[in-house]
């Protein structure tokens, strides 16, 4: 398990020191930077609750800032759904929306300061070239044949880069720092490109748009960002943020801190792989409920309590390690669990004829919506002489310690009233079981008695002549390992093929018929499901099974609760023996 955020990461431990040191005045300023060139995903989530969460914890700020520096993979959808999931998880940034293109003016200016410093040169090597001259991690590299180009030689070939003077790639702009450093990122970095693509929000302005490692840190510096905080991969590119922001000449001075990102099993965290999915139609989209997506979980069910309880419980470390998914759904399921109303659907119905109840009778069976919260109140259900149970739910020949409905076997429908089988009609061709008949005692309405005769078995229910038909979907996970790629190296080759299954022959109690989008049921016995927000209609709602009601999670925290204290007792009685 990582650090707990409960207890005091490392990062609040840093930010409340330059408190006490009055540095940046104990001001505290951070920023959720996400490039628009996919949606986010869960992984972000985390960044988007740590970053959020610092800036409330010590009434700072946080940006939201659009680090939109590659024209060639961004888009305003991208945009869009950003602001949508960050708002989604409870987060409000304000007044403070940036984009790190609003400072592309700025960004020219200091690079025209670097190059008359010396700093910078503007350099003809090809791609191919560059990538033989930068060495290797064990041998240094060597320096361009440009790099002793005269400063003024610099400024007019950038200047002329600016103004669309080259083809695409004729030129780079690379900072001057040391071909021989242990650090790669250090040994002259690409600070510029010639890239003739329409901008989002510059429109045909810039032919040439500055680095992302140039950029990002000049744009922390330029908002007065005092904790940069990102994911350990960044952490090499640290010496390569300070030279920046240095080499600037702006006054504020970032500092950049790494924490570990999030890794969960069975799920992959990279938005080039989940793009591959959605253009090689995989899923149906960035959102398709499959998606570790924030759209994607979203659509799915989940509610932004539990990611943001499960951002918590996994805390902030400095190692990478990864997270069980199960811990994901226990979050998840605690919080819908408070929330949720309790409903009946039968997915694999079963007919039974309750063969002593009035033909043409129809009862309204009163349930409490959730027994957890008494003031989500009740709910009236109809019960007839012919309802759906589970085709689970019977057995003609059970075995031992089977509760459920068998030949002469007592159970109780759920909210309504005791049952006995009676009979069992097969189809005569088949032999299939297609229809139970029940006798019910009538002196058992509401689920119990008064003669104390007590029955194990409880099966939910619905009305045959009441219920509707509705499509529901049960996700499993999109990968069958819990490390896609890891044995073939192509994550594509771990797909499950049974990520997706869709039943349509299951029947809902009626007052689900009116659901709206994205409301979150549990349906008694079979898991947590909320209504599509993309495929439902009015009075025609499709479910989904956000989760089911198993909780692995759970149950390995009570098996090692187990264990521990039997190790414990174990230890006494040592500690016992050994003083007698």
């Amino acid at each position: 398990m990582e650090e707990n955020n409960t207890a005091g990461n490392f990062i609040e431990k840093i930010i409340e020191k330059d408190i006490a040191n009055n540095k940046n005045n104990s001001e505290v300023v951070t920023r959720f930077p996400p490039e628009p060139n996919g949606y986010l995903h869960i992984g972000h989530a985390k960044s988007i609750c740590l970053n959020f969460g610092l800036a409330e914890k010590y009434n700072g700020t946080c940006h939201l800032r659009f680090d939109d520096t590659n024209p060639a993979k961004e888009e305003i959808e991208y945009i869009k759904s950003i602001k949508e999931d960050v708002k989604w998880l409870g987060f409000d940034w304000g007044k403070h929306e940036y984009y790190a293109s609003d400072y592309f003016d700025k960004l020219y200016e200091i690079a025209v300061k670097i190059i008359k410093e010396g700093n910078a040169y503007v350099d003809s090597l090809s791609p191919e070239e560059i990538r033989e001259y930068r060495g290797t991690l064990t041998s240094p590299g060597k320096n361009s044949p440009d790099r002793e180009r005269s400063i003024e030689d610099n400024l007019d070939l950038f200047e002329k880069m600016k103004n669309g003077d080259f083809e695409d790639g004729k030129y780079l702009l690379r900072a001057k720092i040391d071909m021989a450093s242990p650090n790669l990122n250090m040994r002259d970095p690409a600070l510029y490109r010639i890239k003739r693509m329409t901008h989002h929000r510059t429109g045909d302005k810039w032919c040439i748009y500055p680095m992302y490692d140039f950029t990002h840190p000049l744009s922390d510096a330029f908002e007065s960002v005092t904790h940069s905080v990102c994911t350990l991969e960044f952490e090499d590119h640290r010496p390569l943020y300070n030279w920046s922001v240095n080499e600037s000449g702006v006054e504020a001075k970032p500092k950049q801190i790494e924490f570990a990102r999030l890794n969960i099993n069975y799920t992959i965290m990279s938005k080039r792989k989940l793009l591959e999915l959605v253009e090689k139609e995989i899923v149906s989209g960035w959102d398709d409920p499959r998606m570790p997506t924030i759209s994607g979980i979203r659509r799915r069910g989940y509610t932004p309590e539990s990611i943001r309880d499960f951002a918590s419980r996994i805390g902030v470390a400095k190692s990478n390690s990864t997270v069980d998914f199960a811990l994901l759904e226990h979050c998840l399921r605690e919080d819908l669990n408070k929330k949720a109303k309790r409903v009946m659907a039968v997915l694999d119905p079963l007919k039974v004829v309750i063969t002593n109840y009035p033909l043409e009778k129809t009862e309204m069976m009163e349930a409490d919506n959730n027994p957890e919260d008494e003031s989500m109140g009740k709910r009236e259900i109809p019960f007839s002489r012919e309802i759906f149970i589970e085709k689970e739910d019977f057995m003609e020949n059970p075995p031992k310690k089977y509760f459920r409905l068998s030949p002469g076997k007592e159970i109780r429908l759920k909210h309504a009233y005791y049952v006995t089988c009676t009979d069992v009609i097969k189809d005569p061709d088949s032999g299939e079981i297609i229809e139970v008949h029940c006798t019910y005692d009538p002196a058992s309405k509401g689920g119990w008695t008064d003669d104390g005769r007590k029955v194990k078995g409880t099966s939910h229910w619905v009305s045959a002549k009441h219920a509707f038909n509705a499509d529901i979907r049960l996700y499993s996970n999109l990968f069958e390992s819990e490390n896609p790629e890891e044995a073939t190296g192509n994550f594509l080759d771990d797909l499950a093929s049974d990520s997706l299954e869709v039943i349509s022959e299951c029947q809902l109690e009626p007052s689900l018929k009116e659901a709206e989008p994205g409301e979150s049921f549990q349906f008694l016995r079979k898991g947590y499901f909320c209504v599509d927000t993309v495929d439902s209609k009015p009075g025609a709602p499709v479910f989904n099974r956000t989760v089911s009601m198993r909780d692995t999670w759970a149950k390995l925290q009570r098996d090692a609760a187990k264990a521990q204290k039997i190790k414990d007792n174990s230890v006494k009685g040592d500690t016992r023996k050994g003083n007698s």
